[in-house]
């Protein structure tokens, strides 16, 4: 298929089609999106950073609307507190056994195996694209700067770690 027959619209309907299929599984699990999306970076963040604030700023999120989401994963069972990290308040987090069961049946698995198929160039072009995507619905950005995606092309440590990718 070449490039120039696939419409800027056409990929976002795929994306939020995908988006659709992730959440309606998740939700199969009790889970919603946020809260699927804090189990996944506490499975994959160091141990100093498994706490309700850094999971806020990994987010983008206020931290009240997280710490909601941390009682609500504590309540269910998923999470527990360790007890507190330093000489401050954040209190390290820790999936419980039932929490790393229900994250094996991760909706993204899916998705990210059926990625692999795809050539390392394909790759690299539909990550350049998600976080020119991710960039444009943050409140507060300008319009994407191109030049600036050409300069990140050459490393996707920004988008491994913007996704959790261990």
């Amino acid at each position: 298929m070449k490039p120039e027959a696939i419409s800027a619209a056409a990929l976002a309907s795929l994306l939020e089609q995908v988006a659709r299929r992730i959440h309606s599984q998740g939700y199969a699990s009790d889970l919603f999106p946020a809260q699927w999306a804090a189990i996944r970076y506490l499975a994959s963040a160091p141990p100093q950073l498994r706490t309700a604030i850094d999971l806020a700023r990994f987010q983008g999120l206020a931290s009240g609307a997280v710490a909601r989401t941390v009682r609500t994963l504590i309540t269910k069972g998923l999470l527990i507190k360790l007890g507190t990290i330093g000489r401050g308040r954040a209190e390290q987090l820790e999936l419980t056994a039932l929490g790393r069961r229900i994250l094996a049946d991760d909706p993204l698995k899916s998705v990210a195996l059926a990625l692999e198929v795809l050539p390392a160039t394909d790759r690299e072009a539909l990550a350049n694209g998600l976080e020119i995507a991710i960039r444009a619905t943050m409140p507060g950005l300008a319009e994407p700067d191109l030049s600036e995606d050409e300069e990140a092309a050459g490393s996707r440590s920004g988008a491994e770690a913007s996704i959790g990718v261990p």
